[in-house]
C-alpha cells in the first residue's frame, strides 16, 4: 500500500537501505522480544508513544517503520507524515513477512528509553 506519504519496502530489500535509515519498531515490548523477533538496529517505540517520542527526532532522517503485519506501521507513517517527516518506509507485511521469507531477524534491538 505505497502512498504519497511513504514507500512500501519488501523484506528482501531491507539490505538496500543504508545505515542512515533508523529502524522504528512500533509494536509492544512483548512482541518486540517475542517469537517473531526484531530486526537488527531496530528501536522499540510502541505506536501509543510515537507522537511524543518523535518530537525530538530530525525530520530529515529517513525512517523504516516496522510492526507485526504492516498495519500499525502504516498508521505510524501517517502520524509521522502529518508531523513533517518526509522520508518514510513501511516494511510491507511486517515481521510476519520477514519470517515467511526466511529473512531471519538478527542482532539485538534497542530497548525503549
Amino acid at each position: 500500500m505505497t502512498s504519497s506519504l511513504f514507500l512500501d519496502l519488501l523484506p528482501e530489500h531491507l539490505d538496500t537501505l543504508g545505515p542512515e535509515v533508523r529502524r522504528i519498531d512500533v509494536r509492544e515490548p512483548d512482541e518486540f522480544e517475542g517469537p517473531l523477533g526484531h530486526l537488527s538496529r531496530a528501536e522499540l517505540v510502541p505506536l501509543g508513544t510515537l507522537e511524543d517520542a518523535c518530537a525530538t527526532w530530525s525530520r530529515a532522517t529517513p525512517l523504516l517503520l516496522i510492526c507485526r503485519s504492516g498495519r500499525r506501521s502504516v498508521t505510524a507513517a501517517e502520524i509521522l507524515a502529518r508531523r513533517g517527516f518526509g522520508r518514510l518506509y513501511n516494511l510491507k507485511g511486517g515481521m510476519l513477512a520477514v519470517r515467511e521469507g526466511s529473512f531471519v531477524p538478527r542482532g539485538s534491538g534497542v530497548p525503549p528509553t
